[in-house]
């Protein structure tokens, strides 16, 4: 199974939107400092998940949250 996830910064309050097999398990990676691309935005936090079974599906969906129209929706939704 595939997860879509979005991960808040507790720091500057802007999102990060990723796919992977273990949400938490990501998190705490990213938490860690082991993901340089939001290394100085930590701590993060999970504000939204979503479960796909074909992992294309997840990398479309993906896609979209990154999009302007899906980071509108998550600044409408997640403020």
């Amino acid at each position: 199974m595939h997860f879509i996830y979005i991960f808040q910064s507790l720091k500057d309050r802007r999102t990060y939107v990723g796919y992977s097999h273990d949400v938490q398990n990501r998190l705490a990676r990213h938490n860690a400092g082991q993901v340089p691309a939001i290394q100085n935005r930590r701590p993060l936090k999970l504000i939204f998940s979503e479960s796909f079974e074909p992992g294309q599906e997840a990398k479309r969906r993906e896609l979209y949250w990154k999009s302007g129209a899906g980071r509108r929706k998550m600044k409408f939704f997640f403020g």
